[in-house]
């Protein structure tokens, strides 16, 4: 037994590209995505992700390079998920709640070779790729139409749009149409080999760059599965960006069990009531935000089965909207303020979006809380922004001159959700 050493007759690296593979045999037949009027089975879905990965070679992406996606949930955004790591690339899903400086700190620190980019954050994207300086390598831009809208549309998303020497070089759909559908997607040479790179939302301040090989992707998309008792060929409504930690890995798990991925551009709580009745959904992630949204719609109705809520909380971190905001970068830039002394930000509870931040303020000059939120505004994320600023003459501080947050916390609770709903 000693002598039986790993060969490809009986060894191959663990990567959650075979799940597509398989459902193309198992469910080839079943329904693997819907948007609007659109709708795709597994056999369609196999083939196009194919198609974009040969369209990705024929354009020089080699393995290891980085292509970026910039976009909302739609059918191209999944296809993404695979496409791009069949052609040998690293896949980076950025988050389209940043802000511009943030996204293209990110594009050049990935050294990102191309960007897939949503119609309706193409001017998000021009103005992060637009801080590249001259003489620095680009990524190449590829835009996605809204397959659920007519051309109209997206024709009149691009006018809104300000001019820019940068352009983009196709659409996704020309893109897939010009891939070959029986290419031979680039394996992994082993199991450890990179598969994503995902940015940190900056909990300890500036984002970082997370690598995951394939074979962590491969066991944590089964955990996930496991976990939540997921059977086969389920209904999942797509709440949850699938940039967020690539949907949890359930972007990987539908192809495991043969899914509907039953996709969403944005949307409201009539969106999603439809959506649960119209399509039969079994599955769904949320963050606070999404419930909130549902269990407070005035149109809401009780669902035929029960369900299960679970909630937990690993950090003390401000979570608002779904999203980590990192005090520490935030108090960065209140510091930087030219009145403010003192400054420590805490989460202030909010009825919508679960939590907002909160920031308490000593002064060395004059300003005002508008001052202060436009001052961060203009500097960060909008979501990272303070929706309340509190102005004492002293923060509260420990023997050793730390700041007493725990106190503060107790103040902005307090203080109880705002009266007014906040725009993040």
């Amino acid at each position: 037994m000693n002598h039986l050493k790993p060969t490809s007759a009986n060894s191959c690296p663990l990567t959650p590209l075979t799940f597509l593979q398989r459902s193309v045999t198992v469910y080839g037949d079943c329904t693997s995505i819907v948007y609007n009027g659109t709708t795709f089975t597994w056999a369609d879905t196999g083939r196009r992700c194919l198609q974009a990965a040969s369209a990705l070679v024929g354009l020089g992406i080699c393995r290891g390079d980085v292509v970026s996606v910039l976009a909302h949930n739609v059918p191209a955004m999944y296809e993404l998920q695979f496409a791009v790591p069949m052609s040998g690339a690293v896949l980076n899903n950025l988050n389209t709640r940043l802000d511009a400086r943030t996204i293209f700190v990110m594009l050049q620190h990935s050294e990102s070779r191309m960007l897939f980019v949503d119609v309706h954050l193409r001017v998000l994207a021009l103005a992060a790729v637009a801080r590249f300086p001259p003489g620095v390598r680009r990524p190449v831009l590829v835009l996605i139409r809204d397959v659920g809208e007519d051309n109209d549309g997206d024709k009149e998303k691009l006018a809104e749009s300000p001019k820019n020497e940068v352009e983009f070089v196709m659409t996704y759909e020309d893109l897939v149409n010009k891939g070959d559908p029986n290419f031979e997607w680039v394996r992994p040479e082993t199991e450890w080999d990179p598969i994503t790179l995902n940015y940190t939302s900056g909990t300890t301040s500036s984002p970082k760059g997370v690598v995951h090989s394939h074979r962590a992707i491969f066991i944590v998309t089964l955990d996930s599965l496991l976990d939540w008792s997921v059977p086969k060929n389920p209904v999942y409504l797509w709440t949850l960006p699938m940039f967020h930690s690539n949907g949890w890995s359930f972007t990987w798990g539908m192809a495991a069990v043969g899914g509907v991925n039953i996709c969403l551009h944005k949307f409201t709580a009539d969106d999603i009531f439809s959506a649960l009745d119209r399509h039969n959904v079994t599955h769904m992630c949320g963050a606070p935000v999404v419930l909130n949204m549902i269990a407070n719609s005035p149109n809401a109705k009780a669902l035929k089965n029960p369900v299960h809520f679970l909630t937990d909380r690993l950090k003390d971190v401000i979570i608002t909207g779904g999203e980590n905001v990192s005090s520490v970068e935030v108090e960065s830039v209140l510091y930087s303020h030219p009145a403010v002394h003192e400054a420590a930000v805490v989460a202030r509870p909010d009825e919508f979006w679960g939590e907002t931040p909160c920031a308490f303020v000593s002064l060395i000059g004059k300003t005002n809380s508008e001052d202060v939120i436009k001052f961060c505004r203009d500097r960060l994320a909008h979501y990272m922004v303070p929706k309340t600023v509190v102005f004492l003459a002293e923060l509260p501080k420990t023997a050793t001159g730390k700041i007493k947050k725990f106190w503060l916390r107790d103040m902005a609770k307090k203080l109880g959700s705002p009266k007014e709903r906040s725009r993040i």
